[in-house]
């Protein structure tokens, strides 16, 4: 999540204080990425480092106010003309889980995968009753409208998490099969050498002659 671009775009339209910011990002995202006034205030000290913002003033209560500069505008266009970069994907940390819980001592991984996905679902029947919630009335302004796309984001985001606890799921079974499978073969070869070697001499079967041994009725 880019706090950093975030508000920068709240500021184009006009100064704005630390705790604004905070209130309109919030309010704008449906407090689905809550920040704190600390963050806020860090960010924005590292913008106005890097030439993005400046401080202008105070309002009438003495907050101190942040606006954006030319340079501030050239990467805000800049972030929202580039697509977002997938070549270094986020940590995920339900990813991280499953792939520790394959052969961790103790552990049953579809144990972790039921119980991801009950969450999971429910968390997604939740964004689906918020989501009926805000499409009873006509969104009125831009933060009803924006908070509607965030929610139908993380809806999507459920249940394609979902889909793939299930896939997660498929793919540990077909692999226990092919495991129970190989084993069976291993054992059953192993009991065929065994009943061999327990064989009486005379009903063993004689060894092939090998080439190039014995003399030739010839010489």
């Amino acid at each position: 999540m880019s706090i950093r671009h975030g508000l920068l775009a709240l500021l184009e339209p006009g100064p704005r204080y630390g705790s604004q910011l905070r209130t309109e990002f919030e309010s704008r995202t449906g407090a689905t990425w809550p920040l704190n006034v600390g963050q806020v205030y860090t960010t924005l000290n590292r913008l106005e480092r890097d030439g993005m913002v400046v401080q202008n003033g105070e309002d009438e209560a003495g907050h101190a106010l942040y606006v954006i500069t030319d340079a501030g505008r050239d990467e805000l266009r800049n972030w929202f003309r580039s697509p977002v970069d997938r070549t270094s994907p986020p940590r995920d940390e339900l990813a991280i889980k499953l792939a520790m819980a394959v052969g961790a001592p103790g552990i049953d991984i579809r144990d972790v995968i039921q119980s991801q996905r009950h969450h999971t679902v429910q968390a997604m029947q939740d964004y689906t009753r918020l989501k009926a919630q805000a499409t009873d009335v006509s969104p009125d302004n831009r933060d009803d409208v924006a908070w509607l796309l965030v929610l139908e984001q993380l809806i999507f985001q459920t249940e394609a998490e979902a889909r793939w606890l299930d896939h997660c799921e498929a793919r540990l079974v077909r692999l226990s099969l092919m495991a129970a499978e190989k084993e069976k073969r291993r054992e059953k070869a192993d009991g065929e050498e065994r009943s061999a070697d327990r064989r009486p001499p005379g009903d063993r079967p004689a060894p092939a002659p090998r080439a190039g041994l014995g003399r030739s009725k010839n010489r």
